[in-house]
C-alpha cells in the first residue's frame, strides 16, 4: 500500500457510515447475541484464544451482529483472514483464496480464515468448490446467511460447520447502540452536541425491528440533516425521527396499556368474526414493531378458544402460520400471517373448548374421587385387587361404542361439555346427544346435571386460579 492508497483508505473509514464507523472491534464492544458470545460461552472462549474448533455459519435476519462478529474475529486471530461477498465474488476469487491459505500453510504452517457473507447466495458448484479445503483444514470457512442454512446451504458444508443462530437485536440492545453512537467521540456524535429525544429514541427503537444497522442509519440521517439551534444544540425530535425512518409513530407501547388494548381489539375483531376490523389492528401492531411472534401465538390460542370444533381447521392454519413464518421471516412471512387472520375471522365460532374450564373449578370445589375399579391400570393390580376387571374396549363393538361408566360415581349424570350448532361441531352436538342417551339408559342414570357456562368474569378468574396452579 503506498501513500495515496493509505490517505484512500482512511478518508473512506472517516467518511463511512455510522453504521460502519461504530462496527465493534473487540467482544467487549459488541452487543446482543449473549447466548451465542456472552462472557464464558463456547464461542467466547474460542474467539479469546484464537482457536476456532470447525467452520461456522452465523445466521439470522439482517443487521443482527453477522458480519460484524466476523470482523470481531479477524481483528482477534493470528490466522490470515480473507473476506468475499458471495454477491460480488465468482470461482477465479475462491480459487486465489485456496491458493493463497495452501501457500500461507506450505510456507509458514499458517491457518486461514474465509469469511463469506451472504453465503447462501453461492451456487451448489461454488459451494462444492469451496468443501475439500474446508474438509482438510486449509481454510476454516465463517459464513453469514439470512435464509435457512439447513435449506439454501449445501448439506456437505454444514455437516462441517456449527451453526449459530442469531437473534434480532432487543430494544435495550439498539438503545445502547445509539447512546454509544452519540456518546463515541472517534467515530460518533461525541464532539457534537446531539439531544435524543425520549419519544424520539423509543421511535427509531421501535421502527428498527431489532436491526442496528436500520437504527444507526436513521439516526446518523437524522443528525447529519439538522441543524443545531442557537446554542450548538442539534435536537432531534419525534417528528425528525419519524421522516429519518420514514415511519410515523403511532401510539403504541409495547410494555403499555397500548400494547394490550390492541391486541385485546384484535382478537375480539377475530371472535365477532369481523376481519377488516382484524386486519386493521393487525397493520397497526405490525407497522408499530410488534414481534409477528407474538401475534402468531395469539391466532394460536383464539383458534382453540373461540373456533375450537366449529372448525378444527382453525388450529391446523394458525399453527401452520406460526411455522411458515419462522421458516421465511419478513416480509413475504407477513402472507401466512393475514392467511390465518383471515380464516380465523370468517370460520364459524365455539368457545365450547372453555369447558375444560368447567372441570377445573369442579376439582377445586370437590372433595378428592378415586377412579372406579374399571378405569384403573390392569397392568399392574389386576390380579390382587381386581383393578381394570369390567372394563369394556370399545373398539371390539359396533360403531366402536358402547355405554359404560367413565365418571366417578357421584359424578354420574355430570355434563360438562356442551357443543355448539355451528359448523363441524353441529355433527359432534348429534353424535354425543345419541351417546349420552344410551349411556343414560344403559347406566339407569336418574337425573343429570348440565353445568352452565361461565361467564366471561368467571372463566378469568379461574384462568388466574389454573395459572398459578398449573407453574
Amino acid at each position: 500500500m503506498d501513500l495515496f492508497d493509505h490517505a484512500l483508505e482512511q478518508d473512506l473509514k472517516k467518511k463511512a457510515p455510522l453504521a460502519a464507523r461504530l462496527r465493534p472491534r473487540t467482544l467487549d464492544e459488541f452487543v446482543g447475541q449473549e447466548e451465542i458470545v456472552g462472557k464464558g460461552k463456547l464461542l467466547y472462549r474460542a474467539i479469546m484464544a484464537d482457536r476456532l474448533f470447525s467452520s461456522l455459519i452465523f445466521w439470522g435476519p439482517p443487521g443482527t451482529g453477522k458480519t460484524t462478529l466476523a470482523m470481531v474475529i479477524a481483528n482477534h486471530t493470528e490466522s490470515h483472514f480473507t473476506s468475499l461477498s458471495a454477491v460480488m465474488a465468482g470461482k477465479a476469487d475462491l480459487r486465489q483464496v485456496i491458493k493463497e491459505a495452501n501457500d500461507l500453510r506450505k510456507m509458514y504452517q499458517k491457518r486461514s480464515i474465509l469469511f463469506v457473507d451472504e453465503v447462501h447466495r453461492w451456487n451448489k458448484a461454488q459451494q462444492d468448490g469451496l468443501l475439500p479445503y474446508v474438509e482438510n483444514g486449509t481454510i476454516t470457512l465463517i459464513g453469514a446467511t439470512t435464509e435457512n442454512p439447513y435449506f439454501e446451504v449445501n448439506s456437505a458444508l454444514v455437516s462441517r460447520s456449527r451453526i449459530f443462530q442469531m437473534k434480532s437485536l432487543t430494544d435495550e440492545n439498539i438503545s445502547t447502540l445509539l447512546h454509544r453512537a452519540l456518546e463515541d467521540q472517534e467515530r460518533g456524535y461525541g464532539d457534537k452536541e446531539v439531544k435524543l429525544d425520549e419519544d424520539a429514541e423509543a421511535h427509531l427503537i421501535r421502527v428498527a425491528g431489532g436491526d442496528g444497522r436500520n437504527a444507526l442509519n436513521a439516526l446518523e440521517l437524522a443528525v447529519e440533516s439538522t441543524l443545531p439551534d442557537k446554542e450548538g444544540v442539534i435536537q432531534v425530535t419525534l417528528d425528525i425521527a419519524q421522516d429519518s425512518i420514514q415511519r410515523r409513530a403511532v401510539l403504541y407501547d409495547k410494555d403499555g396499556d397500548a400494547h394490550y388494548d390492541t391486541i385485546s381489539a384484535f382478537i375480539k375483531a377475530i371472535r365477532g368474526s369481523d376481519p377488516d376490523a382484524a386486519l386493521y389492528w393487525l397493520a397497526k401492531m405490525l407497522y408499530a414493531g410488534e414481534d409477528p411472534r407474538f401475534i402468531l401465538r395469539r391466532l394460536i390460542i383464539s383458534a382453540g378458544e373461540d373456533i375450537g370444533l366449529a372448525d378444527p381447521m382453525g388450529l391446523v392454519v394458525a399453527n401452520a402460520a406460526a411455522q411458515a413464518f419462522d421458516f421465511i421471516g419478513l416480509p413475504e412471512g407477513i402472507y401466512p400471517i393475514v392467511e390465518a387472520v383471515l380464516y380465523l375471522s370468517t370460520a364459524p365460532k365455539s368457545n365450547s373448548a372453555g369447558a375444560y374450564f368447567k372441570a377445573y373449578d369442579l376439582i377445586e370445589k370437590s372433595s378428592r374421587t378415586g377412579v372406579p375399579n374399571h378405569l384403573k391400570d390392569s397392568s399392574r393390580d389386576r390380579k390382587a385387587l381386581g383393578h381394570g376387571q369390567g372394563y369394556k374396549y370399545p373398539h371390539a363393538h359396533p360403531d366402536h361404542f358402547l355405554p359404560q361408566q367413565y365418571l366417578p360415581d357421584d359424578l354420574l349424570g355430570t355434563y360438562l361439555y356442551h357443543p355448539s350448532t355451528q359448523g363441524y361441531e353441529s355433527e359432534v352436538d348429534e353424535r354425543l346427544t345419541r351417546w349420552r342417551e344410551a349411556q343414560r339408559k344403559a347406566l339407569n342414570i336418574k337425573t343429570t346435571e348440565d353445568i352452565p357456562d361461565l361467564t366471561e368474569q368467571e372463566i378469568q378468574s379461574i384462568k388466574t386460579r389454573h395459572k398459578k396452579g398449573t407453574k
